[in-house]
């Protein structure tokens, strides 16, 4: 006779099937992957592409001998940083200071944001007494832009809560500029790009074999080096070197319903509830800012069924968005026989009172969604690996969602021993790609 905890199990189990993605369906996302790759890389067929494929007219990545001073920006969230980076001998000495930036700010108009921005890189230069140095900069701006040139960039669209008036549609590096003439700010050239990027030339910094950034945190985006002669967007000279960075914005992935038969009703609840209904699926399937919605609402479902908690929820685990993707690394890091951090998690933050068996539902829950999401994940990238054609390469990686979850790491190794066998593949973690990977964008360009 099934006791009514093992009942309860299984039938949590039976919920957590949809998530389920088999080595076969995983194989063909790495396909589609790779043919909205192809989509987003072709003249006729880049307009209808959802995974843009964007040039970024990074045509080299660092060798480890560049010298120098340079200043970087770095606009990605409510904070934002200025820097001075020194760069000698394959060494990087890095000054910095962060400044909050205020919501009237964030949804003002764009001259009062580049201005503030202006502001600050002026206060830094006069603190570390450099008002009177021209130095190169570069700009990390961590917002989906289509590149018109190293020093040109059209914003796309806001997103990260920012929505300041007359910015889209514009070249943030102009914007910039003619806010540092305004405030009288001395810059020499400036050359933008986004976190991405700056996390692969960070590592490329010191490891020649990286030539892919991944960010893996509360969003989600992937570039990598690729062969001019596949870049049909290419407006640039074809003289050596003969390659870009392709900054993917593959967040986008699935948007035109490629991805429907991975998707289940948690993911289209969370779209339902999101700022962007109907678009960056794929990023909405696995990274930090909407997994623990996920978790979320199968435990919802869970409770609603009488599976888990007696059926008792709470008022807070009723509130969109209150299961947070920190807590799912916190139980998946949870290794007590008694899931003791589960417990507390789920009395201090979710007002729940769970027996041994309801620890053990939030666990698997907690697991399935990790799983899926790494394997998600491991699918992209390997489209990526296969497209780059080499054997032997260093996968740079930043973000919240891979430093902090104890598993995301091996779990996405694991996959692509079997997405992609031939292939000898490793991650390397970035050290502060949005500021030293500013600079080398700079120091490579200048």
């Amino acid at each position: 006779m099934v006791s009514s905890m093992d009942a309860n199990l299984l039938r949590v189990s039976q919920i957590l099937e949809s998530l389920f993605v088999s080595k076969e369906t995983l194989n063909d996302v790495k396909g589609r992957m790779r043919k909205e790759m192809v989509k987003g890389l072709g003249k006729s067929t880049n307009a209808d592409a959802k995974v843009k494929m964007f040039p970024t007219y990074v045509r080299s990545l660092p060798s480890g001998q560049e010298r120098g001073s340079y200043f970087a920006l770095d606009l990605g969230g409510s904070n934002f940083r200025v820097l001075l980076v020194e760069l000698e001998d394959g060494k990087v000495n890095m000054k910095s200071k962060v400044y909050a930036i205020a919501k009237e700010l964030m949804t003002g108009t764009g001259v009062q944001l580049f201005d503030y921005i202006a502001d600050c890189l002026r206060e830094f230069k006069a603190e570390h007494c450099l008002s009177d140095q021209n130095l190169p900069l570069g700009f990390t701006f961590s917002f989906k832009c289509q590149q018109k040139g190293l020093a040109s960039a059209t914003l796309v669209s806001w997103a990260k809560g920012f929505s300041a008036q007359g910015v889209v549609g514009e070249d943030v590096s102009l914007l910039l500029k003619e806010a540092c003439d305004r405030k009288k700010v001395l810059v020499d050239s400036i050359a933008v790009l986004n976190d991405t990027t700056g996390t692969l030339m960070s590592c490329a910094y010191n490891d020649q074999n990286a030539f892919i950034g991944l960010i893996l945190g509360t969003g989600t985006n992937a570039c990598y080096m690729e062969k001019l002669q596949n870049v049909e967007l290419w407006d640039g000279d074809l003289n050596d070197p003969k390659e870009v960075i392709i900054n993917m914005e593959w967040g986008a992935f699935g948007d035109n319903g490629c991805l429907n038969d991975v998707r289940t009703e948690f993911d289209v609840h969370v779209d339902d509830v999101s700022l962007n209904k109907g678009r960056e699926l794929y990023e909405k399937m696995i990274s930090g800012m909407y997994l623990g919605e996920i978790v979320r609402l199968i435990l919802a479902k869970a409770i609603e069924n009488k599976f888990a908690f007696n059926g008792k929820g709470s008022d807070k685990l009723s509130a969109t968005w209150s299961f947070e993707t920190k807590f799912i690394s916190e139980v998946e890091s949870d290794e007590s026989e008694a899931g003791d951090t589960t417990r507390k998690i789920l009395e201090d933050n979710l007002h729940l009172k769970p027996s041994a068996r309801d620890i053990k539902i939030v666990k698997d829950v907690c697991a399935a969604v990790s799983i899926r999401a790494a394997k998600l994940v491991s699918a992209g990238l390997a489209a990526v690996i296969e497209q780059t054609e080499r054997k032997n390469l260093t996968v740079a990686i930043d973000g919240s969602l891979y430093k902090f979850h104890p598993k995301f790491h091996s779990l996405m190794l694991s996959n692509l021993e079997q997405l992609v066998p031939e292939s000898n593949v490793k991650f390397m973690l970035s050290e502060d790609g949005s500021g030293k990977g500013a600079a080398l964008v700079a120091a490579t360009c200048h």
